[in-house]
């Protein structure tokens, strides 16, 4: 009899452990529509919204449109790449973008997706340290200037900044794996949508106050100080500013693998698709036009950093501080598709190594707190990342420049040619039907202002170092 409670005991600790395991047989997976919209804003709005004004400035109110259809753009090609989250056939699931792209658009492909995708992603990282030691520099600024007026020195090195930003991140990036990371998320949406508010209240309550500055429908003028050419270059920066706003493809795949197994998973990504794209998408032009109506065509390149606004000064350290707090979450949240990645495959080459595999709890009292572990492969891999960021970061100490560039090499590839061409394998789609044209000469259509966006980043790069 006891023999049989303990056979039945230990059927039903089977079934349990079963119970907690998806179709592939990895942990039950919990995300909902709310955390992968979490995870796709705190990846989305970036840093980057502060410049929009600036790149608001470059085109005139016509720029309006460009945000929108680059949205657009966005949202639907979004779309096309949740349609490749699992085979068709084989219901098998790819749970990163480059297996997606792998099963759909072979080998050469897979590489050039890789390439794509870790070249954006790690360059995000260098961009966000980049930025968080900006506004950390802007606070200091700010308390300097509240006390010994506006025309005073407080000029202070961004490199410390940079270094305590990277000590922290080899912390923070310990969290296993973007499928724990809601509560950080979490924190970064509310503090994205917390600095962005400051911007664009500040700039409103300039522009009903009677101290907007002169804005036209084409923008900065050609004339003294601006040339053709310079426009020109301007403009295209502009669009690489937007394209980056516009984009998080580069982790939509991984974050489609954190939700719920369900019946319902492609549309319940593009749920998140439409929720995100449209709410940022608001955001941006609120921030944009509100910005771009208080500084006019002299916009700066960081409506928060660039000292457009020097009072209320808690406010724009509130604002700085929020930035910061946003953009640990947002490195998080890119890096660790790159942390995957790597990983992955120090496990596949060394299956029995206890560096490589064995994960060791950390104590607490009499107490072992499961959720909190040490890899000791993983502080090593990780903390060696965040060092070659953080050295690279403080060789780059352009903000708009990075912007425009990351935004430019990563928008066409990631967000346009790679969903369009797996959604072309997939659906069976035959050349030179009205379906396939369209698709492509959307994709043509996109590598022609992804270049210009690239050449005017790199023309800025240049202009930069002659001023520097």
């Amino acid at each position: 009899m006891m023999a049989s409670e303990s056979g039945m005991g230990s059927d039903h600790r089977v079934a349990e452990a079963v119970a907690d395991l998806d179709d592939d047989g990895r942990p039950k997976r919990v995300g909902t529509v709310w955390t992968a919209c979490a995870l796709v804003i705190t990846a989305v709005i970036g840093a980057g919204v502060l410049s929009l004004a600036w790149s608001l400035a470059q085109f005139g109110w016509i720029g309006v449109s460009a945000l929108i259809i680059f949205g657009i753009i966005t949202l639907y090609t979004s779309n096309l790449l949740a349609e490749c989250y699992r085979c068709p056939i084989t219901a098998k699931r790819n749970y990163t973008y480059m297996q997606a792209a792998k099963a759909n658009l072979g080998g050469k492909m897979y590489m050039a997706c890789g390439l794509a995708q870790y070249s954006l992603l790690i360059g995000l990282t260098i961009g966000y340290t980049i930025t968080a030691a900006i506004s950390m520099v802007a606070i200091h600024k700010s308390n300097c200037f509240h006390k010994k007026g506006h025309e005073a020195s407080c000029e202070v090195s961004h490199i410390p900044y940079m270094i305590g930003m990277g000590v922290f991140e080899i912390v923070v990036s310990q969290i296993p794996d973007i499928g724990e990371m809601r509560w950080l998320s979490v924190m970064a949406t509310i503090t994205s949508f917390g600095y962005a508010s400051i911007g664009a209240a500040l700039a409103f309550s300039a522009v009903i106050s009677g101290h907007g500055k002169r804005t036209s429908l084409t923008g900065v003028e050609i004339g003294p100080g601006i040339t053709v050419a310079q426009k020109m270059w301007r403009m295209f920066r502009a669009i690489g500013d937007m394209m980056l706003c516009s984009s998080y493809s580069a982790i939509l795949i991984e974050i489609q693998d954190t939700l719920k197994s369900s019946a319902s998973e492609i549309q319940v990504m593009k749920k998140v698709n439409m929720i995100s794209v449209s709410t940022t998408t608001l955001f941006y032009l609120i921030c944009a036009c509100f910005g771009y109506a208080a500084f006019g065509n002299n916009a700066h390149g960081n409506m928060l950093t660039g000292f457009g606004f020097y009072e209320p000064f808690w406010l724009i350290d509130l604002a700085n501080i929020f930035i910061v707090m946003h953009l640990v979450g947002a490195y998080q949240v890119v890096a660790q598709p790159v942390f995957g990645a790597v990983e992955s495959e120090m496990k596949r080459r060394c299956p029995r190594s206890q560096f490589v595999n064995a994960e060791y709890p950390i104590k607490i009292g009499k107490k072992n707190f499961s959720l909190i572990s040490i890899n000791l492969w993983r502080l090593t891999w990780r903390s060696m990342f965040v060092v070659m960021v953080t050295v690279l970061a403080m060789a780059l100490p352009y903000f708009n420049e990075v912007l425009a560039l990351l935004g430019a090499i990563s928008y066409w590839p990631l967000t346009v040619y790679f969903p369009v061409n797996m959604y072309i394998v997939q659906k069976k789609i035959d050349r030179w039907t009205s379906r396939w044209v369209v698709l492509q000469s959307l994709n043509f259509v996109c590598v022609l202002v992804a270049l210009a966006a690239a050449c005017g980043s790199m023309e800025g790069f240049a202009e930069a170092l002659r001023s520097s």
